[in-house]
């Protein structure tokens, strides 16, 4: 018998909080909780940072991405703090720049260390090793493979390699955190849940005497989470790695926490969310099935899965796009319904398998 409550029955979601922190300005959203929101160079133009309460200091998780307005705004938090407690670790529950960007700088000022996962950290240096490399015809390849034209395959040349720089360099050293890890912070216990599908080992915190959940990027109230797959692992099927990290999350965390995410603002009704992030996913991935009951490369499934043509002008944004794309084509590879073909260019065609 399924006892899952049906969506109509969860609690819905909503946002106790007006407004959030102003820059430099910090919220107390629980007991020795606080809510920092840091500015971004990119259309999402915002991250929120957390400062719990760590005995004679403070634990940050998360520190946005490295640029002169991050460290900007950390100095004037630092000159607002009503005390002079310092940080005694640095958190961070991913390795995209706004994230991980400013936690060398922050570990270096004051001392701590860097806990994070392994496959975050181990990913993350990799990728900060690009910088200054020229393009790898494995990746060049990929992208045609995807129906790059050759304008755009030569934008991305020359974007080659920022990821880098964008995050300080990180300390040659790092605490490792693992699933299931019971962190002893401040006053409070806080368990490590690892997902995956956004990045390889995402890690989120749960305090059940506080009722909260930092959440990162793995639940968004109002957006959803970028599943990609990118030129490292062309095979790889995220999706499903995505959707089984949501089931995870439902299944051990309960709906009665606060859910203090990586974007947008603070929010209750976290099984309502994931329902809906789940339902809203199958909802592309038939749309999509439908696109391709002909032969489709990845570009020609822009408007099915996000409602509208991609400009290969804007190359980060057709690089997120053609990303997202593979990942619900590959999912459906890997279930047997889709298969694929390259012609003689090597340009890879999906299609509905008959019957």
């Amino acid at each position: 018998m399924d006892t899952t409550p049906a969506a109509s029955d969860l609690p819905a979601i909503a946002y106790p909080f007006a407004s959030p922190p102003g820059r430099g300005e910090t919220l107390e959203v629980a007991p020795g909780v606080l809510w920092i929101r840091m500015p971004l160079p990119f259309k999402l133009d915002h991250i929120n940072l957390w400062a719990l309460a760590d005995g004679d200091g403070w634990t940050v998780v998360d520190t946005g991405v490295r640029n002169e307005e991050s460290i900007a705004t950390w100095r004037a938090l630092f000159s607002r703090s009503p005390d002079d407690r310092p940080m005694t670790r640095v958190i961070v529950t991913h390795m995209h720049p706004d994230h991980v960007g400013m936690a060398g700088w922050l570990t270096r000022k004051f001392g701590c260390r860097l806990w994070m996962t392994r496959l975050e950290y181990l990913n993350c240096r990799t990728l900060v090793a690009d910088t200054g490399r020229e393009a790898p015809a494995d990746a060049l390849a990929f992208y045609r493979r995807a129906g790059w034209s050759e304008a755009a395959t030569e934008s991305y040349k020359t974007r080659f390699g920022d990821f880098g720089k964008l995050i300080y360099a990180l300390p040659d050293s790092y605490r490792r955190i693992r699933d299931g890890e019971v962190l002893r912070i401040g006053d409070h216990d806080w368990r490590v849940i690892v997902g995956s599908g956004h990045c390889p080992e995402h890690a989120c915190l749960y305090c059940p005497d506080l009722k909260l959940l930092i959440s990162g990027d793995q639940v968004l109230p109002r957006i959803s989470s970028n599943v990609s797959v990118y030129p490292i692992e062309p095979d790889a099927d995220p999706m499903a790695e995505w959707l089984d990290s949501l089931d995870k999350i439902e299944r051990e965390v309960p709906d009665d926490v606060l859910v203090l995410p990586a974007h947008n603002d603070c929010f209750t009704g976290l099984h309502a969310r994931i329902a809906a992030l789940r339902r809203s996913q199958h909802v592309a991935l038939d749309r999509l099935r439908r696109r391709l009951e002909e032969p489709r490369r990845a570009v020609d499934v822009f408007t099915s899965l996000f409602g509208r043509p991609i400009d290969e002008k804007n190359v980060a944004l057709l690089g997120m796009a053609t990303g997202e794309s593979l990942a619900c084509l590959n999912y459906l590879v890997s279930r047997g319904e889709v298969e694929v073909e390259p012609d003689a260019d090597g340009v890879a065609w999906f299609r509905a398998k008959p019957g």
